[in-house]
């Protein structure tokens, strides 16, 4: 078996894909563009959502890339042998697929790009599929069942079906396992119960490889043991929900995607995915930095190496540290990582050096390697900010046991909320002072009312499904782009788009500025985008080579994450005035006779250098009724 560097790994699956015919795309930011649902891009699929419903790509109907993703849910389990924030999953997407012939041509791509050109062990390669559904009549998925059954005969290895995977595990020697729909079927709502009406979704067959052979035989693919870990999930997307049921699409899509570090714990055959190439030098650097074996403190050196990495890829995609939303992820990461640096002996500064390893091992990503000067100095900032906030914290509980004599959790929850000071390192200093904490229950009790008092501020902060295309957000989508042109008519053609979120109810947009708006500059601003809105103004959408259009001044920020092939859209009216021309993929109205007002609502910093506006459209109209909408 091969063992591979990530650039190696990366650039094999890349290769391979455009050899069978996909066209390759960047990844997307870390930081959604159009999707109000999520802070973060946490999977391959989730910019992929507009074609899947429907819409053309720009560069074709076969797609293949590697795509950046974080999940916040699994921080608090970074630690074991398989966790991670933030990681690259590989993709391969076909849109409009041919029925007759789209599933044996995905799994004979993912089949001969793991098993032939990977050389990973067929024998400990294991599939779950779909078993079907009587009560919601679909049919068991036994096209994908009898494909991957004559893979496995190709290879000499006798594909038992085992149907009753939670009675008898792997013990009758299942090689592929059924389930139902709770765990072998997508859709964005998850269960075909839960889909709205037209809403596609599908079977789909995950694909699972065995890091305990010949270990416990009650085992199987969906058991919480350790034994197998998924590499990749095919998900063929070829039934629509209808008032009357599910019914066959003419056209289904492939939505494949795979983690790469996990394929390399495949390839390593070793379950511990910090001890794949991902990880090695940065491994090196911190055992180096700490003068600690990583087998010491297993646990501290995986948060660290896992936090670090992806805080350093958080900035670059312009999540600095921060108080709130994505920012406040990497502030906790960054945060975790030092605490846990502490907890292995490194004194002093140390987080900077680890991320400078990660970003001269990142050739694939050239804006990160541009970045790493800047990365780096907000990576040191954070530290050294935090370290005065360890300073500071460790003098309010001195006070506090001066004028109390005791620390309480409670007490404990106010240092880590109001100072930022964690519980442990609190329960730490008590130790040295001779003290201990009491009523240690009560820091949970504070944990939980918090959380709820959390839970209420935010709710329907989010508000709206993944790439949400309502009608309301879509019109908010459109003035976002009249608002930018706007604000680049008024302040200069310095302003790009630092970012945005959109819901149903307003509008957030972040731009580049160094100074607050003006009373008189947020008017012109506002009359601009009234202007454009009253001019009745068409959006034309057009496709062009990304070169092409940058040179010829359309406005986009993020240059190095589009295809090489873009969609632009042009805002233009009945006299020939161009109010906004600019590269974007989401949803956008056909004209702009019906949005109705758009007021400013707020203007404030964002960060530094970054200026945040809150729009709203005062009304607006649907099939010619008048509605409200809510500022928030």
């Amino acid at each position: 078996m091969v063992k591979m560097t990530p650039d190696e790994l990366r650039k094999s699956y890349i290769d391979f894909m455009k050899g069978i015919g996909a066209s390759q795309v960047p990844s997307s930011s870390l930081l959604p563009e159009n999707d109000p649902s999520t802070l973060f891009t946490g999977s391959g699929m989730q910019p992929m959502v507009p074609y899947l419903l429907g819409e053309k790509h720009p560069i074709g109907n076969e797609i293949a890339n590697i795509q950046k993703c974080l999940r916040t849910v699994d921080i608090d389990e970074v630690g074991d042998t398989s966790h991670l924030t933030f990681f690259e999953m590989i993709g391969r997407w076909e849109f409009k697929a041919n029925e007759n012939n789209y599933k044996k041509k995905q799994i004979d791509a993912i089949w001969n790009w793991h098993i032939i050109e990977l050389g990973i062990d067929p024998g400990r390669l294991y599939i779950s599929a779909f078993i079907g559904s009587d009560d919601l009549n679909i049919q068991k998925d036994t096209e994908a069942i009898q494909i991957w059954s004559e893979k496995f005969k190709t290879v000499g290895i006798e594909p038992i079906i085992e149907d009753d995977p939670y009675q008898y595990g792997a013990s009758r020697g299942g090689r592929i396992f059924l389930y139902d729909e709770k765990e072998n079927w997508w859709s964005r709502a998850g269960s075909p119960l839960d889909m709205p009406v037209g809403e596609p979704g599908g079977p789909d067959s995950e694909m699972f490889y065995d890091l305990e052979p010949g270990g416990d035989s009650l085992d199987h693919p969906a058991s919480v043991s350790e034994r197998f870990l998924e590499i990749g999930n095919n998900v063929f997307m070829c039934y629509k929900k209808e008032e009357t049921g599910f019914v066959k699409m003419q056209n289904p899509n492939i939505d494949y995607g795979g983690g790469l570090e996990r394929v390399a714990t495949a390839l390593n055959g070793d379950k511990d995915i910090y001890n794949t190439a991902f990880f090695l030098n940065p491994k090196k650097k911190l055992m180096e930095l700490s003068g600690k074996q990583y087998t010491d403190d297993l646990k501290s050196f995986r948060i660290i190496l896992d936090h670090v990495r992806a805080a350093t890829f958080l900035i670059n995609d312009g999540a600095e540290p921060a108080n709130s939303d994505a920012g406040y992820i990497t502030r906790r990461l960054l945060r975790r990582a030092i605490r846990a640096g502490k907890k292995i002996g490194i004194q002093g500064s140390f987080v900077g050096e680890l991320s400078e390893v990660y970003i001269d091992e990142a050739t694939a990503y050239e804006d990160l390697i541009g970045n790493k000067k800047k990365v780096i100095e907000i990576v040191n900032k954070e530290e050294n900010l935090f370290y005065r906030t360890l300073q500071q914290g460790e003098f309010e509980i001195q006070k506090h046991l001066k004028n109390k004599g005791k620390v309480t959790g409670a007490d404990a929850f106010y240092f880590y909320e109001t100072y930022g000071f964690p519980l442990e390192l609190t329960e730490e200093f008590l130790t040295e002072s001779g003290y201990s904490m009491e009523d240690k229950a009560s820091y949970k009790e504070a944990v939980k009312k918090h959380a709820e008092k959390s839970r209420t501020a935010s709710a329907g902060k989010f508000k709206g499904g993944l790439a949400e295309h309502s009608t309301e957000t879509t019109a908010l989508h459109t003035v976002s782009h009249l608002l930018l042109a706007g604000l680049r008519e008024v302040l200069g053609d310095h302003v790009h788009q630092q970012g945005s979120n959109i819901t149903s109810e307003r509008l957030r947009f972040d731009f580049n500025h160094d100074e607050k708006l003006t009373p008189e500059q947020i008017a012109e601003v506002e009359k601009y985008v009234n202007d454009a809105i009253s001019s009745k103004a068409v959006t034309y959408i057009s496709e062009m080579p990304k070169i092409e259009a940058r040179e010829s001044n359309v406005e986009g920020n993020f240059w190095d994450k589009y295809p090489d092939i873009v969609k632009v859209y042009t805002i233009k009216d009945n006299e020939g005035k161009v109010w906004s021309r600019e590269v974007c993929g989401g949803p956008h109205v056909e004209d702009t006779t019906n949005l109705g007002k758009f007021s400013i609502k707020k203007e404030q910093s964002s960060a530094a250098g970054v200026r945040r506006i809150k729009g709203v459209i005062n009304k607006y109209f649907q099939n010619g009724i008048q509605r409200k909408s809510n500022s928030d």
